[in-house]
């Protein structure tokens, strides 16, 4: 892959929009009106095991074209933040084992110090606003961590300042669910069920914590989502994990509590701690959290592709 120029400079200063770059088959269809749904690069560099990581974001992608929209990776390639990676492009980012992991704090110093990095939530919310795709696709947010630790996901924050849909299955299992929803409650970020009243827990389906409203249609997901855009800030639309491939609440409660045992032994903290846990539940599960992961993954894109769709005037059906 080539390397890019240097740095662009306005008036001597980095210019953090100008280190944008919107590859042209979605630069296309944003200037066509065509719905795009952006996808975040962190589920590839620190979420699912190489070689794999490619072919399921490959999958991934074609399940938003096969939905009809189009899909845009986002991630930073030498301090350049990248919006809909080309094939060389999304190869480097599956393939580097020393990839960053970028939340919207580390934005201004990749751009400075020309960093190369997967983008969370937070910080794939905030380059898909400034390219302008209002729906994003990815497995689960962040949110509050368990225990007294005080850790909150910027996840939590982003979605409370910037309106783009999130659509997702709910926060990731190893999160303190009921403090996430009481966070978001105060933050004023709509917890939307997609065709249920209770709240997915990533692998497993959910069905103790509620929803603040339920969507059973695109159009209704998009007419909500217009509604919060007003008020600038985004809304969480969460889908279940597809029944044939969701963990057992039980079995991922005992795997989850063994590997939390195992982070705390080893003193694994801060934003290492996710995808530590998240590796050693696939191993403590025999695998069925990582089937998991992938089949929500697909179903999420092809959610968020219908709603993409349903945002688009024409493809609206008036209430």
């Amino acid at each position: 892959m080539k390397r890019p120029l240097p740095l662009p400079m306005e008036s001597g200063r980095l210019s953090l929009r100008d280190r944008l770059e919107v590859r042209p088959l979605v630069r296309q269809a944003l200037e066509r009106g065509q719905p795009v749904v952006a996808l975040e690069s962190t589920v590839l560099t620190h979420g699912i095991p190489r070689p794999g990581n490619f072919e399921i974001a490959r999958k991934v992608e074609e399940e938003v074209r096969g939905a009809g929209a189009s899909p845009a990776t986002i991630a930073v390639l030498d301090g350049r933040f990248v919006v809909g990676l080309e094939q060389e492009e999304l190869e480097v980012v599956c393939a580097q084992p020393d990839m960053r992991k970028l939340n919207r704090r580390d934005l201004a110093p990749a751009a400075a110090l020309g960093w190369s990095g997967g983008t969370t939530v937070s910080a794939t919310m905030v380059l898909a606003q400034i390219a302008g795709i209002r729906v994003f696709a990815t497995g689960g947010i962040g949110g509050v961590h368990r225990g007294a630790s005080g850790d909150v996901s910027s996840d939590l924050t982003e979605l409370s300042r910037t309106p783009v849909a999130v659509v997702c299955s709910g926060a990731k299992a190893i999160l303190d669910l009921p403090r996430t929803l009481e966070w978001l409650e105060t933050a004023g970020v709509p917890i939307v069920g997609w065709k249920t009243e209770t709240f997915p827990e990533f692998f497993s389906a959910g069905g103790l914590l509620p929803v603040s409203a339920r969507v059973d249609s695109a159009d209704e997901a998009a007419r909500l989502i217009e509604a919060q855009e007003q008020l600038g800030a985004g809304a969480l639309v969460c889908v279940p994990c597809p029944p044939e491939e969701a963990v057992p609440a039980e079995t991922l409660s005992v795997a989850l509590q063994s590997a939390e045992l195992e982070a705390s032994a080893a003193g694994v903290r801060g934003k290492d701690l996710t995808p530590f846990l998240l590796a050693r539940l696939v191993e403590l599960t025999g695998g069925s959290t990582l089937r998991a992961n992938l089949a929500l993954l697909r179903n999420n894109a092809r959610v968020a592709a219908q709603i993409a769709r349903a945002l688009l005037h024409g493809e609206r059906s008036p209430r």
